[in-house]
Parts: structure tokens; C-alpha cells; sequence
């Protein structure tokens, strides 16, 4: 039995795998399993992985915001295949990474 909680696989698949290079990456620079040198190198190095670059600052968090916020814009019920090419779901903040723009007040974007 499946959870169905993904059905597109964008959610969680991508940051596991994710992690997995990362630690890849430092395991190969640092050529160690020490987590403190593993550590100590997660917080110096840059990263590239499936779900873009990215580096960590001295708290363990990453250096800069990678949140992003959707909205659900003209959407038809029971379609699923409009949520993969995302234009169902645009990104509308932070501006590098919009590819729509936030519909306000909500109310408006039922009228469509």
C-alpha cells in the first residue's frame, strides 16, 4: 500500500538524494568518514546537486533562503498532468526564482 501523498515525486525524492551527494561530496574531499571533519567541511564548501547549489552557513542552515512560494493558479479539478510542467503552481517569490505572478486578492483568481 502507497501513502499517495506525491503522486508527481517533486516533494521529497529530489532533497533525499540531495543529501546523498552531499555527503558524497564531502567524503570524497575530506577522503574521511570523521563526522567532524565531515562537518567542519559542509560548512566551508559549496555544493552541486539534483536540486541546485547550495552551501551551508556556520549554523548548519543553508547561507542563503531557498524557500520558494507557490500558488495554485487555474486549476482544473481532477488533472494531474497540469501540475507537471508547473504552470498550475508558479513560483511567485523570491523574485530570481518567480516564473508567475502572485494572483491578490485570492478572491480574484476564483473569478478566472
Amino acid at each position: 500500500m502507497t501513502a499517495r501523498i506525491d503522486p508527481l515525486g517533486f516533494a521529497w525524492g529530489p532533497f533525499a538524494y540531495s543529501a546523498g551527494q552531499v555527503l558524497e561530496q564531502a567524503v570524497a574531499a575530506t577522503k574521511s568518514l570523521d563526522q567532524d571533519k565531515l562537518a567542519e567541511y559542509m560548512h566551508k564548501a559549496s555544493f552541486k546537486t539534483v536540486s541546485g547549489d547550495f552551501s551551508f552557513g556556520e549554523d548548519g542552515e543553508w547561507s542563503t533562503s531557498r524557500m520558494l512560494w507557490t500558488q495554485v493558479q487555474n486549476a482544473q479539478p481532477n488533472n494531474l498532468e497540469q501540475f507537471r510542467d508547473g504552470s498550475a503552481q508558479p513560483i511567485v517569490w523570491p523574485p530570481q526564482a518567480r516564473t508567475g505572478t502572485l494572483i491578490y486578492p485570492y478572491e480574484k483568481a476564483r473569478q478566472k
